[in-house]
């Protein structure tokens, strides 16, 4: 489960952003939340809204580029050359439009929830060169706090359960720790908790990558079938089974079956529409990510997708008794129809937009706060709002309006 993730000095990001997932304290859909095992309270979904350009997709991009900064080095050293990371290289981007981005680091600082603890991990990098990276571990079943290991210009320490782990001296400047521990001590309770949710915990998918065909494989399967179809018919088409086969070189192909009255026909996926291609494409990860309590970030959800189709996605991950292994849902979007307090609770709604300085600003509308200080109502019609340009990230504008009305 991801907590709460922090980047400062990425691509159009150049102060310090936070990405909250815990739930505020409103009253509002109080059915509609994780609850830990330790009474905390999480947000299942949460939407990024923003005009083009404004830097929604750095937010995602920026969580991403820490995974796979992470577990490159891990994939490198096996023997499966398929891993999404290892076809897309690795650039970490500062800020680019004032001198400082260029000479400091980019951060890094996430927090985030395993069966066993809640961990936080934290990076530094100037120039793919690691500079600072700590890792600190809070047990869930007993509450209690450790350190796990420091690493800065003046050295490495491993403490608590790491104290007795023996590490080289010359670990090379550009490989996390972390990331060595992964390769040296892979059967470490404690390190395999850790990277196994970097690598299996979260997801983040990418329209055009080949690897996403590969995952249709798991559409065989009779729950991820059921799913398929029961959103086939939210959108109310023609299509009544489908069937994937597997062809030479593990190319892998679909076929739908179409009714139309008596009359049933197939069809290669290939000559569907471009909406129902995109529905095939997402519902293996979302049908995973349900089952699975992974946390599921997908960059313009909306694109390609019918409004009710895209709200019957978010509800099932809003719907705790479908959701019954806490898994979430990131995503950005620019659709309107379901920006309302019926999909949403407050603090499931952020904003992203750019400064004078093309810097980007990311807020939840829990926090938005008018000039009289006044916070957005419950019962506010969000999407109207958010055309008028009342929250500050005017959906047609690149640039910020009322800058001064947003809290820093």
């Amino acid at each position: 489960m991801l907590c709460q993730f922090t980047v400062k000095n990425f691509k159009s990001i150049r102060d310090e952003m936070t990405f909250d997932m815990q739930a505020a304290a409103i009253a509002e859909h109080e059915d509609r939340v994780i609850k830990d095992k330790d009474g905390e309270f999480y947000l299942p979904v949460s939407a990024i809204y923003g005009p083009n350009g404004g830097g929604k997709s750095n937010v995602l991009e920026s969580l991403q580029i820490l995974a796979a900064k992470i577990l490159r080095p891990l994939y490198a050293t096996d023997d499966n050359h398929n891993h999404p990371f290892q076809m897309k290289k690795i650039v970490i981007e500062p800020f680019a439009f004032d001198i400082m981005g260029k000479r400091n680091p980019t951060e890094f600082e996430l927090f985030f929830r395993t069966e066993l603890a809640e961990y936080r991990y934290v990076l530094a990098v100037k120039k793919d060169v690691v500079v600072y990276e700590s890792l600190d571990r809070v047990k869930l079943d007993t509450g209690r706090r450790s350190a796990l290991f420091r690493r800065s210009y003046e050295g490495k320490e491993l403490k608590g359960v790491f104290a007795k782990l023996k590490i080289s001296e010359d670990i090379s400047e550009t490989l996390p720790l972390l990331s060595y521990l992964g390769i040296t001590y892979k059967k470490n309770e404690i390190v395999k908790d850790v990277l196994d949710w970097f690598e299996s915990g979260i997801a983040f998918l990418n329209y055009g990558n080949p690897l996403q065909e590969m995952r249709m494989a798991d559409a065989n399967s009779e729950g991820i079938k059921k799913l398929v179809l029961e959103m086939i018919q939210e959108m109310d088409l023609d299509i009544v089974d489908f069937r994937v086969e597997e062809k030479e070189n593990d190319k892998l192909e679909i076929f739908t079956k179409h009714r139309v009255g008596e009359y049933e026909t197939e069809l290669n996926l290939s000559e569907e529409s471009s909406g129902t291609k995109k529905l095939f494409g997402l519902l293996p990860f979302i049908t995973a990510s349900l089952l699975d309590g992974t946390t599921l970030m997908i960059d313009e959800l909306d694109a390609k997708l019918h409004p009710v189709l895209l709200r019957h996605i978010i509800m099932l991950f809003n719907n705790m008794e479908i959701n019954r292994s806490g898994a979430q849902l990131i995503f950005t979007s620019h659709d309107l129809s379901t920006m309302n307090n019926e999909v949403f609770r407050r603090d499931e709604i952020w904003f992203v937009a750019k400064g004078n300085s093309q810097n980007s600003k990311l807020y939840s509308l829990v926090e938005f706060k008018n000039d009289k200080g006044e916070s957005v109502r419950k019962d506010a019609k969000f999407d109207k709002q958010y055309l008028e340009g009342k929250y500050g990230a005017d959906p047609y504008l690149r640039k910020i309006r009322d800058w001064g009305r947003i809290n820093a």
